[in-house]
């Protein structure tokens, strides 16, 4: 299983630069705040699945959290 959440999250939509989304950046939170974001579909399925983990946890997959933030964020999640 920790297999396929690491290919899910490697596979995060990088943010397009544009002018509107380089401002915004993910809502400030405690370290031990979930941020959710869309992640892409794995290979075979056409649902996109959401995943709620930490800056930490988001990191540690490669993926800044500030950056794709604006185009697939959904909600943070306080402890």
């Amino acid at each position: 299983m920790a297999h396929k959440e690491l290919a899910v999250a490697l596979t995060v939509i990088a943010v397009a630069a544009s002018p509107a989304s380089a401002a915004a950046q993910a809502p400030a939170a405690s370290p031990n705040a979930r941020y959710c974001m869309r992640v892409e579909a794995i290979t075979g399925s056409r649902l996109e699945s959401v995943e709620c983990w930490t800056r930490e946890e988001w990191a540690a997959q490669g993926v800044d959290v500030d950056k794709d933030w604006p185009k697939e964020g959904i909600r943070v999640l306080e402890a």
